[in-house]
């Protein structure tokens, strides 16, 4: 979108809000596709659970991973009106509770649905057995997270070498094991752990198949890195490797899966904000806005992300700070943002603020979370 647009929103709707452009999601879906032909892609709906960006990209055609009944639910309002077979045959195709630990209850209401659901150890399988036996199952594998912006591996994973033991107990409770799953980490810009987790994800299926189990399913997770900056190498580059390891690994008619979030979104929107207040402290500019860390900016404590801010306004830039709007110290956008000198009631904004923002937003302080405008539906 160009500036134009983006303040004629601004004067439009107020601030703080964030837009989001549909063109640039189907562009980034479309990207996906292109460079990982033979990878069927789920888009993570915790990146940004806004119901018209899982609208559109269901009619994109994507497949949709889900970490809880709320998210399953979610995907599931666009197919109700189906029939139940085609209703059964898109969750089974098309969506995977990729969380590996899930409460009784969802489980029990995750049963009827009849949907693929991930484990990583005995505990999770026997639950998974009690209380939905007619999900399929997807054993997740540890793998290496070096160099990832947000390392998931201390948290889930099944050790590799217990791996071929938990698809066996799967079977051997007469649940169906489909396949093998990992995640190399959030905004991975180490390439090398794809290549790692393949290795060890081919070396698991072996093993299994040595013992009678042929799993049918490997998704490699999410990870794919939005372009927040110019040291990010293109995604192209990133798609070659995995092809390769997918060609000298893999059989021809294993199922591949992947969970783009970020990749999907993060560049698909922009924040707007008002400055409010500005200061000068210790010799330094100070400004503060109408949004904060505890709402659009969240991405900064919860993702580890940092967001930079442009001005509308031309002239000779200057080093300053940018604060939130809520009382807490910790609500810093940035200490050493580049800005040119700047008035209250200017606007600023933020690109590339789609994914792990207004997801995680709260209403701290009492201060409600930025509006969401769509565009190009």
């Amino acid at each position: 979108m160009t500036t134009r647009q983006l303040q004629a929103i601004a004067r439009s709707k107020g601030t703080p809000v964030v837009i989001v452009d549909h063109d640039g999601i189907r562009k980034n879906y479309a990207e996906f596709k292109k460079h990982l032909p033979r990878v069927q892609a789920y888009y993570a709906v915790k990146a940004n659970a806004e119901p018209a960006i899982v609208r559109t990209l269901y009619k994109a055609g994507a497949s949709f991973d889900v970490a809880s009944l709320p998210e399953f639910m979610l995907v599931y309002q666009n197919i109700k009106r189906l029939s139940p077979k085609r209703q059964q045959d898109f969750i089974w195709d098309k969506i995977i509770y990729a969380n590996p630990t899930k409460a009784k209850a969802t489980l029990c209401t995750l049963d009827q649905y009849k949907p693929l659901v991930t484990y990583d150890n005995l505990a999770e399988l026997q639950k998974i057995k009690q209380y939905a036996p007619h999900a399929g199952v997807v054993l997740r594998l540890r793998v290496p997270n070096t160099g990832s912006m947000v390392e998931l591996s201390s948290k889930f994973g099944c050790d590799p070498g217990e791996a071929a033991d938990l698809v066996k107990a799967a079977f051997d409770m007469g649940l169906v094991a489909e396949g093998l799953s990992f995640h190399v980490g959030s905004q991975c810009t180490n390439f090398q752990n794809f290549v790692q987790a393949m290795d060890i994800a081919a070396a698991v299926m072996r093993e299994s198949g040595s013992r009678g189990h042929e799993l049918k399913i490997l998704d490699i997770g999410g990870g794919f890195p939005a372009p927040y900056n110019k040291h990010v190498k293109p995604f192209s580059a990133l798609a070659k490797k995995i092809n390769a390891e997918i060609d000298r690994l893999f059989p021809k008619d294993i199922q591949i899966l992947a969970e783009p979030g970020r990749f999907l979104v993060a560049t698909a929107a922009t924040s707007i904000a008002t400055i409010i207040g500005k200061a000068v402290r210790d010799g330094k500019p100070c400004y503060y806005i109408d949004d904060s860390v505890y709402h659009t900016f969240s991405g900064i404590i919860f993702d580890h992300c940092q967001y930079h801010l442009k001005a509308f306004k031309k002239g000779r830039t200057e080093i300053c700070a940018v604060f939130g709007q809520t009382c807490d110290a910790l609500d810093t956008i940035s200490l050493s943002e580049e800005l040119p000198g700047l008035e209250i009631e200017d606007l600023v904004y933020s690109e590339n603020i789609g994914a792990y923002s207004s997801a995680s937003a709260t209403w701290f302080n009492g201060f409600p979370p930025a509006k969401v405008v769509h565009v190009n539906q």
